[in-house]
Parts: C-alpha cells; structure tokens; sequence
C-alpha cells in the first residue's frame, strides 16, 4: 500500500492508494476525488459544519460493494471532533463532525465517496434547519418529471412567502429545500412536507405520487416527506455521487429550472466535478444557512 504524507493546516494527513480508481469506468483516481474535496471544500465545509456525518464508504470504488458508516470509525485522530448522538431510543453513538479541511481529507481517504448529513445540527438534534422535499421519478419518469414537480412546488411556496431553493441530487432526482433557521421540531416539518405532497398529489395526480409503495410510482414523481425525520440524512450539497461518472449535488438557480422545463432532456442537470469547481464562485446554496422564515400551519 502506497503511502503519501502531507501537512494540512498544521496537521499531518496519511492519505494511501492514491492511484486506486475509484470511478473505474470513468478514470477517476483517489487522488482526484481528494483534489475535488479540496477545491470545493470553501463552500462545501458550512453545509457539514457542526452536524453528525454519515459516510458512505466505497472501499473498491464506486461500482462495487459499499457501506454506511454513521460512527465515526476507530483509529481517527485524536484532535478530530466528535458529537455523541442520540441512537434509536435510549442509545447514543460518536460521530464525526468535518468542520475543517484536514477532517474533510481524512475522511475522503477512507473513500466516503458520499457525504450524507442530517437536517438538524448535532447539538440541536431535534430543530432541523430546513425542510426538504426529495423528488425521486419513478420508473417511466425522469428528469424533466422532477423539474415540472420542483416549479410546481416552488409556485406553491412563493404563494406562502416562503423562500426555497434547489439542487440536483447528483443521481436522476432532485431536492427542493424551505430553509427555516429558527425554533422548528421535526413534528411540524414532517407534517408541513407531508401536507404539500398531499396537495400536489391531488391537484396532478398523474404525475405526483406522495406515496411510499414503489407500485404506485411508475410514471409519477414520489415527493418524499417522510426525510423530514431525526433519523433520516440527506446527501450534502456539493457532494460526490457514486456511479459509472462521478456527479455532484449541485445548486441550481430557479431561472436555470425552468430554462430546462422543456422538450429537450435536461442533461445539464448531471454536474460533474469540474463544472463544480468552476461553477461555484462563492456558495450558491448560502441562502439555506442563513435566511429565516417560519412555517405557516396548514
């Protein structure tokens, strides 16, 4: 096993295998998903800033066996910060906080291709910050699907005053946020999310499902609500996907949305890491941190 040593802010890091092929199919190298991570991490970093990290580990790339990794894995450096986690119903666990580059790499040399966060911080494990709506098409869907459903949702938040953005998934969905960033309980965000897909699923029952079973998803958009949970995590903004192409989840402008609510397939959504690096001048999702809105009862 290769072994590189560098000094990251200080702190020594020793990153191995950076020749592996993480992306077989596509040729990109450990060392490349490091230099991604270190390139986006300025506007990567607030977004994983204080909450519990869940890893998604691709050991032998990412078109091979993975695993999730909600505790934070044994023999980590000792100055690498932790939270203790409410776990299940009377237990807790450790978990990573990457609140700084040196633990970003560190992280990313275990091969935690996928950066997946809850929506609450970790000291305030029942306030999430934001509601989310998770549009997965169902088979006979896609893209285009997702981007009707995403505008439908973003009228109906622009009718309550309420401001919302949105990002690719990095894989064939989207995700619409509320940001909230005042004193909410996941009680009411599940709630609030759940009686919007509802809503839609009545008004255009073609296209929108609010529905778990898989069956009742061909052709349709599922909204998921139920991510608004304590125990649920969502892929982080600026993440890499795994898949035969490496992807990221990507912020997208409202205008950008409906440029591609088209005929043409909208294959601008699929944001690699280069476009990435390039397109993010400054954090694009900055909004989702800082404005404060209240959730109207419904």
């Amino acid at each position: 096993m290769s072994v590189n040593t560098v000094k990251v802010a200080g702190r020594e890091l020793a990153l191995s295998n950076l020749e592996k092929d993480l992306y077989p199919s596509y040729g990109f190298t450990k060392a490349r998903v490091l230099e991604y991570y270190g390139r986006i991490a300025p506007v990567l970093l607030p977004h994983l800033r204080d909450r519990a990290l869940t890893l998604k580990r691709y050991p032998d790339g990412a078109d091979a066996e993975y695993f999730f990794e909600k505790r934070c894995p044994a023999g980590r450096p000792a100055w690498l910060k932790t939270a203790e986690i409410p776990y299940g119903s009377k237990k807790k666990l450790t978990a990573c906080l990457v609140n700084d580059l040196q633990t970003l790499l560190w992280v990313e040399n275990l091969a935690s291709l996928e950066l997946h966060v809850p929506l609450a911080r970790a000291a305030t494990p029942g306030k999430p910050d934001s509601v989310v709506f998770d549009l997965d098409p169902g088979d006979g869907a896609g893209l285009r699907d997702c981007v009707k459903v995403a505008l439908m949702l973003k009228g109906l938040f622009d009718g309550m005053k309420l401001f919302s953005c949105v990002k690719t998934s990095g894989k064939k969905g989207l995700h619409v946020f509320v940001p909230l960033n005042t004193a909410a309980d996941f009680g009411k965000t599940k709630a609030f999310s759940k009686a919007v897909a509802g809503v839609l699923q009545k008004s255009y029952p073609a296209l929108v499902t609010a529905q778990m079973a898989k069956e009742l998803r061909k052709g349709r958009v599922f909204i998921n609500w139920s991510q608004n949970d304590a125990a649920k995590t969502m892929v982080a903004v600026y993440s890499l996907r795994a898949g035969p192409v490496p992807t990221v989840s990507f912020p997208l402008a409202w205008k950008e949305l409906q440029g591609l609510n088209g005929p043409a397939a909208p294959a601008e959504l699929q944001v690699t890491p280069a476009e990435a690096v390039a397109r993010a001048q400054g954090d694009l999702f900055r909004d989702l941190l800082v404005k404060k809105q209240e959730l109207p009862y419904l």
